[in-house]
């Protein structure tokens, strides 16, 4: 009988080993094992856009205005108005390590970042303070906010409103006053910005182009005796310029001085009075009398302000639309670049190059391109594209702007061509794969039709390819729009006074320097000299940048499956 019961022992732990060995071996647990590993990359992935987008965004947010009474032990009150940007709990031994007299009775002590605002009046307008010492709280609707030109943002109280030499001090009335000489203020800026940047930025460009134009006709060799005429027109356009000039200087001067006639005398929660012209401010708001609806569209406005806006205060204030349009511009000259060469390589590799060691060694060349640092890609940009293509093409064409450079210094145009040539090793291998997928009875069944070997590849193998292509052209937009440290050498500026696309002819300058997402990060992360304001600004610009890679990438995405879909039944 135990024989017997001892013998199924064995026949069932057999027959379970060999169970498990076929399950293993019919590959079912590296299928469940990889969809783990893409289902938590995922998971990973969305946590932190999610962190991203929640610490950036909420930036927008219009917080509540605090009032209170810091008392410190051994100093006397500080009168607060303020927002609460964050919390945390600090060891009491940390607190005294940093010389704060705190109680031993407790461990820990909760301690808040203030936004306090006034950087002009407190040196700094961030400030952490311990919780437990916050006395005579309260939330005062007639707490103001106000974003200003220059020092960040301001709090305190609205005493008065000075509109047309008339004030303006009854409660009931100053706030919707402020309003309207606000609005006013914003509307004559907006016109002073348009006349300064744009139209007298077009007088000025015409006038240099002028410049340029007479010192190419001295290095001809013509003087104003041998070729009168050329000068004579030079000369009559240049004055009509500086009238120009003069009237749009005599406009500005105009709205300058009524922008100047209206301001607001703010009481600072220490009691001090500051009158401050409309000119300085941008706008304002007492958030503590928001409902939900209204903090909202508060919300989307700021949002949208900061993707539509120019950047001020180091970049710590403001918005990115340069950054966003320069990322945006740069990836798409680049895939114009890259993409017929790449393509163009794959084909002479695949189908024309003779398949010995050379072809092999220019692969294995190419794949370890692929692996190069991208800082050497900038180094060779800089010393090929910019000092030697670009001085070369100032000396025979731009003869005249010496010694100012015009292509012998980074730009757009060359940033494109270092990053397309950053990004053309993923995109000859993805088409190459994609050519050597094409079945080989459809290129013989096209040379039996008559087609040539010419005819064949342009009319029926890269058509069928394309999709390959696009795959190739999706992973060269997906690390070109996040690359930095290249960029820094050859076109990537902090803040560059005019977009590489205006109304000034030739209309595409892509010799000028441009702004990124990418080092705009860095820049305010890194470079900022206002730390707390900056953190917010990182998170946002990031989460945007990660949105412009990811509408790039579905606008790319989308055109590949429509060429799938159409080229699939010839696939079978």
């Amino acid at each position: 009988m135990s024989n017997t019961r001892s013998t199924s022992t064995h026949e069932l732990t057999v027959s379970g080993r060999v169970g498990v060995r076929d399950y293993v071996s019919s590959g079912a647990p590296y299928v469940w094992l990889t969809a783990s590993a893409i289902a938590v990359s995922i998971i990973i992935t969305v946590a932190l856009l999610a962190l991203t987008a929640v610490r950036g965004i909420a930036h927008f947010w219009p917080a509540d205005l605090l009032e209170a009474s810091y008392v410190e032990p051994g100093h006397a009150p500080f009168p607060v108005l303020a927002e609460v940007r964050s919390s945390e709990e600090v060891t009491v031994a940390r607190l005294i390590n940093a010389g704060i007299p705190v109680s031993e009775d407790q461990d820990l002590y909760q301690r808040l970042l203030l936004k306090v605002g006034n950087r002009d009046i407190y040196g700094a307008d961030f400030r952490y303070v311990l919780d437990e010492w916050m006395q005579e709280r309260s939330y005062p609707e007639d707490a103001t906010v106000w974003e200003r030109v220059e020092w960040g943002n301001l709090h305190g109280f609205l005493e008065r409103v000075t509109r047309d030499g008339e004030v303006i001090a009854a409660r009931d009335q100053r706030w919707d006053a402020y309003r309207d000489v606000q609005k006013r203020a914003n509307g004559l800026r907006e016109e002073i910005r348009e006349i300064e940047k744009d139209r007298i930025g077009a007088v000025n460009y015409k006038l240099e182009r002028l410049r340029l134009a007479e010192k190419r006709l001295q290095l001809d060799g013509k003087s104003r005796a041998s070729d009168a005429p050329a000068f004579a027109k030079i000369d009559a356009e240049r004055d009509a310029l500086k009238q120009r000039y003069d009237t749009l200087n005599q406009e500005r001067g105009d709205l300058y001085r009524e922008l100047g006639r209206d301001s607001i005398t703010v009481r600072t929660i220490d009691g001090d009075l500051h009158e401050i012209p409309l000119s300085k401010l941008i706008s304002g708001w007492q958030p503590n009398r928001m409902n939900v609806f209204q903090k909202t569209g508060f919300w989307l406005e700021h949002f949208w302000q900061f993707i539509s806006d120019d950047p001020r205060e180091a970049n710590t204030e403001g918005g990115i639309f340069p950054a966003i349009f320069g990322t945006v511009l740069m990836v798409i000259l680049m895939s114009i670049f890259v993409t017929p060469f790449g393509i163009l390589a794959a084909l002479y590799l695949r189908e024309y190059a003779a398949q010995g060691p050379v072809t092999r060694a220019i692969r294995i060349a190419v794949n370890n391109l692929a692996g190069v640092p991208s800082i050497v890609y900038g180094m060779f940009g800089l010393g090929f594209f910019v000092y030697f293509l670009g001085g070369s093409i100032d000396r025979l064409f731009y003869p005249e702007a010496a010694p100012a450079p015009v292509f012998g210094t980074p730009g757009l145009m060359w940033s494109s061509l270092t990053l397309a040539l950053l990004t053309l090793p993923v995109v000859i291998v993805a088409t190459e794969e994609g050519l050597a997928r094409i079945p080989r009875s459809i290129r013989e069944a096209s040379l039996a039709l008559g087609a040539t070997k010419a005819e064949t590849l342009w009319r029926v193998v890269l058509p069928m390819s394309s999709p390959a292509m696009m795959t190739g052209l999706i992973l060269a937009i997906a690390r070109a729009a996040g690359e930095t440290a290249p960029l820094m050498l050859v076109g990537v500026v902090k803040l560059a006074p005019n977009l590489p696309i205006d109304g000034n002819f030739p209309f595409f300058h892509f010799e000028r320097k441009f702004m990124h997402l990418g080092f705009h990060i860095y820049d305010v992360g890194f470079q900022s000299p206002n730390v707390e304001a900056a953190r917010p600004l990182v998170y946002a610009t990031s989460f945007l940048l990660v949105m412009v890679i990811v509408i790039l990438n579905i606008a790319a995405i989308t055109i590949r499956n429509r060429l799938r879909e159409r080229y699939k039944a010839l696939e079978h």
